[in-house]
């Protein structure tokens, strides 16, 4: 599903490398898996998730996300493939204030580059029901918990039907208590819906709740 393969991430500025990143990174994450990136602050792991969410590009190295060459592909078939393969959820939410929270979780919807093969503003019904929201549905994203809009942010991530789901920090700005809840809600996803499922954190009890723990130090996988 997605494959990495001697990958570096190297910044320059007026061509002169003043940073590395990424050093020599490869990678298999398999459909169904439910796996952590850990490692801390500076590691490399945000490169890593910006990288495998097509956010962001190799200096060297080949990426394959969902059979697909990421370097074949223009900047527009990228944005295509990440709005399709990829549900992002945020420590920050990154909500819109002013949208409802149902415009918010159909957001992605409206950057489809292709017709959806299913109803987005029923499916979005579906899944407020299923985490608890529905009665927010007409609410703002500053007048609920942080809690409720995490689970906005998760509804959101799934509304384009992705294969993963990327979750930077997903607790990290949530109570023991919510955070909890957090993880048994993509737990869930994992196990029921057979969602790819990639948590980045610094956090090891966050880790040890997945099936597979990646550490990163320094910009290298660490065994």
């Amino acid at each position: 599903m997605i494959h990495i393969t001697h990958v570096w991430k190297k910044y320059q500025i007026d061509g002169n490398v003043v940073f590395t990143a990424l050093k020599d990174i490869s990678l298999t994450i398999e459909k169904g898996e439910f796996s952590s990136l850990i490692g801390p602050s500076g590691s490399g792991k945000s490169t890593l998730m910006h990288i495998i969410g097509l956010l962001d590009k190799s200096t060297e190295g080949s990426v394959l996300i969902g059979g697909k060459n990421t370097a074949e592909l223009s900047d527009d078939e990228l944005s295509t493939l990440r709005n399709e393969f990829v549900g992002f959820v945020f420590q920050q939410f990154n909500l819109i204030n002013k949208l409802t929270i149902k415009e918010n979780i159909l957001l992605p919807t409206t950057y489809a580059r292709k017709s959806l093969t299913y109803d987005a503003d029923k499916r979005a019904d579906e899944i407020m029901e299923r985490f608890g929201i529905a009665d927010k549905a007409n609410s703002y994203p500053n007048r609920i918990s942080g809690g409720q809009q995490q689970r906005v942010a998760i509804a959101r991530s799934l509304i384009m039907s992705p294969s993963l789901i990327l979750a930077d920090e997903p607790t990290g700005n949530l109570d023991s208590k919510t955070g909890n809840e957090i993880m048994n809600l993509l737990a869930q996803l994992n196990k029921e819906e057979n969602i790819t499922v990639l948590i980045v954190t610094h956090e090891s009890d966050i880790a040890d709740r997945t099936h597979r723990k990646i550490q990163i130090v320094d910009g290298k996988l660490s065994s």
